[in-house]
Order: structure tokens, then sequence, then C-alpha cells
């Protein structure tokens, strides 16, 4: 089981790296969520629903993908830990270089629950403003 989840894990962080929901969506429950870390903007709880339209918005927003570097991939029980590095270019040019931790807890050889830890006052900073301006162009119908 912990090799399986592995790969379920690595895929969905490759998936999100691509900007491809629907890859990452095979590998969630369906009431599958997130909690990213911290205080920050991006910090807070998201559903599978936000969850999914994120990476689909990181197609435009993050066109390089996040470039994945997999530093450790250690498994335990339902428990995937997952340490890598991004080394993205945003689509306004500017470069992306962030360090995570995934804790993935999974159910039924999916993933149910998703702890992230991650510099978030970068995240703040670079990949939030886009990700607003890509939120007011759909709600405008400008995308």
């Amino acid at each position: 089981m912990g090799e399986a989840n592995k790969q379920i894990a690595r895929k969905f962080i490759e998936a999100m790296s691509a900007g491809d929901a629907q890859g990452q969506g095979e590998c969630l429950t369906p009431d599958a969520f997130t909690v990213t870390k911290g205080f920050a903007g991006v910090s807070g709880q998201r559903n599978r629903e936000t969850m999914l339209a994120t990476v689909d918005a990181f197609r435009e927003v993050v066109p390089t993908g996040f470039r994945p570097r997999f530093i450790k991939i250690v498994a335990e029980g339902d428990v995937v830990v997952v340490e890598w590095e991004g080394d993205a270019v945003l689509s306004n040019g500017a470069p992306y270089c962030n360090q995570y931790v995934f804790i993935f807890t999974f159910e039924n050889g999916l993933i149910k629950r998703l702890d992230e830890y991650f510099c978030t006052v970068l995240a703040d900073s670079t990949i939030l403003p886009l990700l607003a301006q890509k939120g007011e162009e759909l709600a405008h119908g400008n995308a």
C-alpha cells in the first residue's frame, strides 16, 4: 500500500505542476481537502472543488509548471510525506522557486487530506496576485 500511495502522491504533484485538474482529481476522494499551513493569504483550508479550480488556473499562471524536484518520499500506513522543490517561471516572467513538504493522508487508496507547508509569504507576493487576476477575468468572462 505504501508504494502505491507514494505513486499517487507523486502523480498529484506532477498534475498540479502541469495544471492538470483532471489528473489531480483522479488522486482525490470526493470529500478531499487541503490545509495550507501558516497565516498568509494563501493559507487556510480548501475543499476538493477549490483545489481543482486552483490547479486548473495554474496552467496559465505557472506556464512552465512547478518543475518539481523530489527530494524525499516517505510512506507509513496511510500517510505519505513528500519533500520537494519547485523551479518555476510565472506568467509575468518572475521566477518562483519554493520549497515544500506535503503530508498526504489516504483513504481507500486516494488522497483524503493534504497538509501543505511552504513559504506562504513568497506565494502571497508572487502567485496570489496572478491567481486573483485570473479569478477576476473568469468572473468577468474575459478568460
